[in-house]
């Protein structure tokens, strides 16, 4: 009984430090859209002795934890790439794997009560969701349809799967392209920059510019990942921790150099 409530007690301190950091940090400017290229799963399980799967899960609990931070930090607009397209090329055992925790954690995130609905965010699930399994499709829906009633802060949160920039690319400019053509002007359309960045899946779900792009486990590529968003301000960000161990103190100097870099304009 004693060993419990000291543990309790060392996490109510703890989250109370966290509160107080955060709330010093939110004193400053604070991105409107900050992105995550999730990657280190799978090498944690394996320096960890765990099996990969055990290493995914822990990365969807540290997704949580990441989420709950931005958003009590009141970044507007939080992106995660949970699977590539070309992920579809592992094994199937692995894929079947990723695939029935997507349905799972889909539905758990939008429960009543949970982090999306606590916080009145709304889930966009962003890619090709015609490639992946009927049941994580079904998912899809219904997790983002949960969340639609969630305008109290206007927060989103896009989930990217299964997404590549070059097929989110390549579908804005056929988007374009017919909208040209079922177009009734007399004069010969044009396809503008305006017109193909409105057409991203992001842009249709009201995502703001992406501020920065943070890539964990020490690769430093951007893997086909919001290529056409990452502008000119864009602040790219390079962590050595994987994804699961990626926390709170891994992201305080990423966003105080953002602010420095804001301040410095």
């Amino acid at each position: 009984m004693f060993l419990r409530a000291l543990r309790w007690l060392r996490r109510k301190v703890a989250d109370r430090a966290q509160r107080l950091l955060l709330t010093v940090l939110a004193a400053g400017p604070i991105p409107r859209h900050v992105a995550f290229v999730m990657d280190g799963n799978r090498r944690y399980a394996r320096s960890h002795r765990k099996r990969p799967t055990e290493g995914h899960l822990e990365g969807f609990q540290a997704l949580r934890r990441m989420l709950e931070i931005c958003f009590v930090l009141d970044i507007r607009c939080v992106s995660a790439f949970a699977f590539s397209i070309e992920n579809f090329k592992r094994s199937p055992e692995e894929v079947d794997t990723l695939m029935g925790i997507a349905e799972e954690k889909l539905l758990e995130l939008c429960q009543h009560g949970d982090l999306l609905n606590k916080y009145g965010v709304r889930l966009n699930v962003v890619g090709n969701v015609g490639l992946l399994p009927k049941p994580v499709q079904k998912a899809a829906r219904k997790a983002e349809n949960m969340t639609r009633h969630n305008k109290r802060r206007v927060a989103i949160f896009n989930l990217c799967m299964p997404y590549t920039s070059r097929d989110e690319m390549t579908t804005a400019v056929q988007t374009c392209v017919q909208n040209a053509m079922a177009s009734d002007s007399p004069e010969t359309p044009i396809i503008t920059e305006h017109d193909i960045d409105r057409a991203l899946l992001t842009s249709k779900g009201g995502s703001p510019p992406l501020d920065i792009l943070v890539r964990t486990s020490g690769v430093k590529r951007l893997s086909d990942f919001l290529l056409w968003q990452c502008c000119e301000n864009t602040q790219i960000q390079f962590a050595d921790a994987y994804w699961p161990d990626f926390g709170l103190f891994d992201l305080i100097p990423i966003i105080l150099d953002y602010q420095r870099k804001v301040w410095s304009r």
